[in-house]
């Protein structure tokens, strides 16, 4: 498409087929207006950001036609807002020449120097909304690489007509709606750019499991230490909402999930509860963007830090963490960067003497973090890969992994396991599972673990599986109610657990049938790495000592 070079783009009436469309499809084909979706996941930077000024345009819009109605005309309501930007959640100095016409024909008509000018009216929102500093102004779409423009005027005037497809406002869509397509169009970048997008992105399913387990309550503090797009905080205060019976049941792929409160309408009238309080910290700044994109467009409030969590935390109280009634992770999987000297130099006394340094993959340091950022009466529920559930089990080497796994369990801190799925995460085929810490546990529980193998619990999909609706719910309410279940789940004693090497796996234990009584094969694979290393370490030592003896 050549560009436009009039000054003001004909509008186009929507086609019945473009108006059947669902969400999803609409969000995802605007994102492959581009260049297709070979492509699509490259430039997320500059699809997102539009996508979540329409609906900002869009929500204004409906602002002030409220305000017109009671003034009597869009101009008056114009100047008004103007004067008091407190009447509307987000000011948008967008103003049309036509009062008239909508906030988004600004952006719309954009004749010429569309990157430059688009760029202009992004920090111009930015200014004016200090909630969104940071996050939609970060981008420059006019940014050059190598003397080429990321993305030319051409593309960006596909991509904002291609957006332009459909309303967003108070009454055209359900927040979370677009919440839900919103993160639809994130679950489809990880698919398109594997496993880099994936580092940021939990399935959907695996959220609401865990936000299902964890059982917030109102006024709960929620804190998430590896945020990425904010999926896992966005989930825990949606089954809040379903939870206190205000709203309808969230679900999983395919459905309907919960509708927050509408973006522009505060809360307060007829709000029954306190929200969930939301914490999180993403060290990369464009997810964190995302992150903070993400939770406006579900209509929710949360403090998203950035920065490198593991060596520098933003939520402090003096020399120690600040702590949490709830905290869901699913941090980054076999982590090799941080060293034995980052842990000692640590000065919020998060490596307790006798776990400390879990050797070179950082699984067990996330959960000592986690650990740490917990109140008293607190619960965890962190996702990682399988073998940090058994690595260092079964040799009689000393294994500084399994010495951490071993302190969790022996303190008592381990609730359960649960063992997912495989392929359903879009960086890797493997299960992973989800360990769930309680600082509490109540009398009947202690010195007892529930495990639950839900590798069977899966519907399969292209690219990646998922857990469908009914099988969250078996998944939450079984492990909720530690329900023993054959083939599914069981209660195990801390003792069976050291005749076992402190192997925590669901796998070792549950047997789901006659094709599943031989372990994952990458959990076997990891073993056999973590032995040759240690024979290697062994021979070493060994040479050496032969060495200083002469022989």
């Amino acid at each position: 498409m050549a560009v436009v070079t009039n000054t003001k783009r004909k509008q186009a009436p929507v086609k019945a087929a473009e108006k059947d469309k669902s969400l999803e499809t609409w969000i995802w084909d605007a994102a492959c207006s581009i260049r297709g979706a070979k492509d699509a996941a490259k430039y997320k930077e500059f699809i997102l950001p539009l996508i979540f000024t329409k609906r900002l345009c869009d929500v204004f819009d409906d602002e002030l036609n409220r305000i017109a109605q009671e003034v009597g005309s869009r101009a008056k309501a114009f100047k008004l807002v103007k004067h008091d930007k407190k009447l509307v959640r987000f000011y948008l100095p967008l103003a049309p020449k036509n009062p008239d016409d909508a906030v988004w024909s600004v952006i719309r008509t954009l004749a010429d120097k569309i990157g430059e000018q688009l760029t202009t009216y992004m920090r111009a929102i930015a200014d004016a909304n200090p909630l969104l500093k940071g996050i939609i102004d970060r981008v420059d779409f006019n940014a050059t690489t190598h003397g080429q423009r990321d993305i030319d005027d051409d593309r960006l005037s596909n991509l904002i007509e291609a957006i332009s497809a459909k309303r967003l406002g108070l009454k055209d869509v359900e927040p979370d709606i677009i919440g839900r397509s919103y993160e639809y169009l994130i679950r489809k970048f990880a698919e398109g750019s594997g496993q880099s997008a994936g580092e940021f992105y939990t399935p959907a399913e695996v959220g609401l499991v865990m936000a299902r387990i964890m059982d917030i309550e109102p006024g709960m503090d929620v804190y998430d230490p590896c945020c990425g797009s904010a999926g896992l905080l966005i989930k825990c205060e949606l089954v809040l909402n379903e939870r206190m019976a205000l709203l309808p049941s969230p679900r999983g792929r395919g459905a309907s999930a919960s509708p927050p409160l509408p973006l522009g309408e505060g809360r307060g009238e007829g709000e029954k509860f306190a929200p969930a309080k939301l914490y999180g910290q993403e060290n990369e700044p464009g997810t964190w963007a995302m992150a903070n994109m993400n939770m406006i467009i579900h209509d929710m409030e949360g403090e998203i830090q950035i920065g490198d969590t593991f060596r520098k935390p933003k939520f402090r109280k003096g020399n120690r963490l600040q702590t949490f009634d709830r905290v869901v992770a699913n941090p980054m999987w076999n982590q090799t960067e941080f060293k034995e000297k980052d842990y000692d130099a640590d000065e919020l006394d998060r490596f307790p003497k006798g776990a400390g340094f879990p050797g070179s993959k950082a699984d067990w340091g996330w959960m000592q973090h986690t650990l740490a950022s917990l109140n008293d009466k607190g619960r965890a529920a962190v996702v990682l890969d399988t073998g940090a559930a058994s690595r260092g089990s079964g040799n009689a080497n000393t294994n500084k992994e399994k010495d951490v796994r071993r302190w969790f369990v022996e303190q008592d801190l381990i609730e359960g396991v649960l063992y997912l799925p495989e392929n359903l995460f879009y960086n890797t085929t493997a299960p992973g599972i989800v360990i769930v810490l309680n600082k509490a546990k109540p009398k009947e529980r202690k010195g007892k673990l529930f495990l639950l193998n839900a590798s069977r619990e899966f519907v399969k999909g292209d690219p990646k599986n998922y857990i469908p609706d009914d099988a969250i719910a078996r998944i939450a309410d079984t492990f909720t109610a530690w329900k023993e279940v054959e083939k599914y789940s069981r209660i195990v004693t801390r003792e069976e657990f050291a005749r076992n090497d402190f192997n925590i796996s669901p796998s070792r234990y549950i047997h789901t049938g006659a094709a599943d009584e031989y372990r994952p094969i990458a959990e076997i694979v990891e073993e056999l790495e973590a032995l040759e290393a240690e024979a290697a370490t062994t021979d070493v030592a060994l040479k050496n000592i032969l060495k200083a003896l002469h022989v």
